[in-house]
């Protein structure tokens, strides 16, 4: 009995000796062996450490990075400076645009996607970010099935249900309800995911959600501006380039992102424009208004259409002007 309790005394001190030890990342695990073995401790009660989950979820991750950037090319490497130039002379004809956009109270993003070999990004304020009310809960959309695929949050009925009402209608509520299921810093954490940076300070920022759609609760604005909902058009057409080639989140959350943006059930704004231009196209869509600031954006699939088109806008006449740009950009894109 009395060399069971010595080899038992030394055994635990042999474990408080092992973690005093910094052992190095590089180095083995026969080290950490040959430090026990010091003080007799069995090696049948040491066994080599698991791979953190955290380093395994990682991997995961960059393993989906590398398969974008081999699949699919970085929007902002497509930037095209002859389309570029297209769409300022088109919207500088506008004596208005042309005010707002100097006065950088007028963003506009465009990706024409018709030749899939070919793929033109162009804006005109694409960095300035700027109050987008509604448009954001496309940040909360993502960041919802972000959570899902993590495991953090189930895909209940009820989940489902406000994801609709949320995006289809933009019903406030629904939207307050997620983001009090999410909360704001995992919103955050997909918004700034190091694979999808759709709030980049480097560019300007971008998505953000950082206050609920109702009164009282908290703020949590963006770092750069203290927007609490924001927006730039550059990061509105990342989102949804990704988006279109079922790289936001994973190829089977893009999918399930399209079924709740596909046949908006607000008809105003670019809508109504595209139900009579393109009533046959598939038009994937959220917009905002509030105040003076509107918002919207379109992905447009459909008959001789294959584009993204955003606009953020601080003005009165707001809901005219998206009207207007939809037609100028939908023919100058079908053109």
């Amino acid at each position: 009995m009395y060399k069971r309790f010595s080899f038992f005394i030394l055994s635990m001190f042999a474990v408080l000796f092992m973690s005093t030890v910094n052992y190095g990342s590089q180095q083995s695990f026969n080290q950490q062996l040959s430090a026990s073995s010091v003080f007799g401790l069995p090696s049948f009660l040491l066994a080599e450490p698991a791979a953190p989950i955290t380093k395994a979820f990682n991997s995961t991750r960059e393993e989906m990075r590398m398969e974008i950037e081999a699949s699919v090319p970085s929007l902002r490497s497509l930037k095209n400076l002859s389309f570029e130039d297209q769409l300022k002379r088109r919207l500088n004809t506008n004596p208005l645009w042309r005010s707002l956009i100097r006065n950088k109270r007028m963003s506009v993003g465009v990706v024409d996607m018709s030749d899939g070999d070919a793929v033109k990004f162009a804006t005109v304020n694409g960095q300035h970010m700027m109050y987008a009310a509604s448009l954001p809960k496309i940040a909360v959309l993502a960041a919802a099935h972000d959570a899902i695929e993590r495991g953090e949050l189930k895909e209940s009925a009820a989940v489902k249900a406000d994801m609709r009402l949320m995006i289809a209608k933009s019903n406030n509520a629904a939207t307050t309800r997620m983001i009090d299921r999410i909360g704001f810093e995992k919103i955050e954490r997909t918004m700034t995911d190091p694979d999808l940076k759709l709030y980049d300070p480097a560019y300007g920022g971008g998505l953000w959600v950082g206050k609920r759609y109702a009164a009282g609760g908290r703020r949590h604005p963006d770092p750069m501006k203290g927007i609490s909902h924001a927006a730039t058009t550059e990061q509105i057409c990342r989102y949804f380039y990704l988006l279109a080639n079922n790289e936001l989140i994973s190829e089977k959350s893009s999918a399930k992102m399209r079924s709740y943006l596909v046949d908006p059930q607000l008809h105003h704004k670019f809508v109504n424009v595209l139900d009579q231009v393109a009533p046959n196209a598939k038009v994937y869509r959220k917009s905002g208004s509030w105040s003076t600031f509107h918002a919207d954006v379109a992905l447009v699939q459909g008959p001789d259409r294959n584009y993204i088109i955003t606009a953020l806008v601080d003005d009165p006449k707001g809901e005219q002007i998206c009207r207007d740009l939809a037609k100028v950009l939908d023919s100058m894109l079908v053109d």
